[in-house]
């Protein structure tokens, strides 16, 4: 565990994490760019925004009280922060209409993330503790903000790669939420929190 903590916290780590974040957001945003300019599709816009204020704010977020040194925590937490980069607009949707949860899940994101401010985190870590805004309707407004808004990109870009890409997502979504409580129920304050808002990612359903 020392040895990998050493690794984590290393100068190297950064340089190499987000330069392969950077460029996997490059070739994303390109492609998105690029097919926004032969259809005028805003939609697509939006989720190159959507993910370009994620990478601001974690960029800007403030040095953790702890972290998890776990390996498996952090592979769950790259693959959910990457897995979104792998999408790609299609000639077809399923549900062309359903653009409509892209335009939703933005603005749930936007909310969410102003709600969390510098708070939010990569890896299962504690910063300040959020329980106002958006977190007081479920523990995990972000994510189910990235439910909506790629559920909506899946219908409206349908294709096999982006249906296997949205499953990844939402699966390590889900690990990632329990792996996070897990660090953070640690605290007194949290498992307060947990226990007055019951529910992760849908009110009255998880």
């Amino acid at each position: 565990m020392n040895s990998f903590s050493s690794i984590i916290e290393s100068q190297r780590f950064n340089v190499y994490s987000g330069s392969l974040l950077t460029a996997f957001f490059g070739l994303f945003a390109y492609e998105h760019f690029s097919k926004f300019q032969q259809t005028n599709d805003w939609a697509l816009l939006l989720v190159v925004i959507s993910e370009t204020l994620a990478a601001v704010f974690l960029i800007c977020r403030s040095n953790p009280k702890t972290v998890s040194i776990v390996p498996s925590d952090w592979l769950v937490a790259m693959i959910g922060t990457f897995s979104p980069l792998f999408f790609r607009p299609a000639e077809w949707g399923i549900l062309p209409m359903a653009s409509i949860l892209i335009i939703m899940g933005t603005l749930l994101q936007i909310i969410s993330l102003i709600s969390l401010n510098r708070s939010i985190a990569m890896v299962a870590a504690k910063r300040e503790i959020k329980t106002s805004w958006m977190y007081r309707i479920v523990r995990h407004p972000l994510y189910a903000s990235y439910s909506l808004l790629f559920g909506g990109y899946v219908l409206t870009h349908t294709t096999f790669m982006n249906l296997l890409v949205y499953t990844i997502l939402i699966v390590f979504l889900c690990i990632r939420i329990f792996r996070e409580e897990r660090h953070l129920a640690q605290d007194q304050t949290y498992r307060t929190y947990m226990f007055n808002v019951r529910y992760r990612l849908i009110p009255f359903v998880f």
